[in-house]
């Protein structure tokens, strides 16, 4: 049985789950920051060998940042924000055959990014700048909305919730509600429960334990846990030291119905799933 979702020219089954490596063109993202950006500008080559390499490992989506979101980040102007984007874009459409998604909030990169060769656009902010939605209809770009309490800058301060299961539900659900009505067909949207943006330890564990009831509104699923402080906390490890961890927190996200799963680390995140896929076809289902 297939799940087609198509991300403008290309089309995923996202009935298995999918693999989407991180390329940050940041100076200060918390695990890669400053690695594909040398003097302000993008690392052309840099960037060319890690997407690659990422590809050939089995990533069928590359999510591409020019904004640091993690906490306490410097803000990016727009017109720099735009010009990043637009530049990585133009490196990578025309060589790997995946779909390109950007990581960004900003309607005038939404705005440029179907002709650049977008596929999804990807927003920690789930649409709520000023012009967003519009822009984000009129790019007739998939959109992939994610949950976030707060501001990046801020967000881990005193995250606090009475049911974060529920209140995250409760928010993806007006925001999906929200673009239909703007004019985004249902089926161009994706959800992301947002772990570690505004969430304490046990909020991320409560989602990752219920992210069936999150899937069970139909719409695809995208996670992302690589790396994360929550894994640090769980493991003791230092950033880059999280591995094993990041693969462990895709293998139970995809069991529990994600279906695309961000991460640095793709290889490793390749090999849990397949254990995974292979597991549900010795038992003759589908995850």
């Amino acid at each position: 049985m297939t799940r087609l979702f198509s991300f403008g020219t290309r089309q995923l089954d996202l009935a298995r789950p999918q693999v989407m490596g991180i390329l940050n063109i940041t100076a200060d993202s918390f695990s890669d920051g400053g690695q594909l950006l040398a003097g302000g500008r993008i690392n052309g080559d840099a960037l060319l060998r890690r997407a690659e390499a990422m590809v050939c490992e089995g990533a069928s989506l590359l999510d591409l940042g020019a904004e640091s979101t993690r906490p306490g980040a410097v803000s990016v102007a727009e017109s720099e924000e735009v010009e990043r984007m637009g530049s990585a874009l133009a490196l990578l459409r025309s060589r790997f055959d995946v779909v390109l998604s950007v990581d960004s909030s900003s309607p005038a990169v939404f705005a440029m990014a179907a002709a650049a060769g977008a596929g999804l656009l990807n927003d920690v902010r789930a649409l709520r700048r000023d012009g967003a939605l519009e822009a984000a209809r009129d790019s007739g770009l998939p959109v992939c909305l994610m949950h976030m309490q707060g501001e990046p800058g801020t967000m881990q301060d005193d995250p606090r919730y009475h049911d974060v299961l529920a209140e995250v539900g409760s928010f993806l659900s007006e925001r999906v509600a929200m673009c239909v009505e703007a004019g985004i067909p249902r089926e161009r949207i994706l959800l992301d429960p947002g772990f570690g943006f505004g969430k304490r330890l046990e909020h991320n564990l409560a989602l990752l334990a219920n992210l069936k009831a999150l899937a069970a509104s139909g719409l695809p699923i995208l996670v992302g846990m690589s790396r994360k402080r929550m894994l640090g906390e769980l493991t003791g490890r230092a950033t880059g030291e999280r591995l094993a961890a990041g693969v462990a927190s895709a293998v139970l996200a995809a069991e529990r119905g994600a279906s695309i799963i961000r991460t640095h680390d793709v290889a490793a995140t390749v090999d849990g799933l397949k254990v995974l896929e292979g597991l549900y076809r010795n038992q003759g289902r589908h995850p």
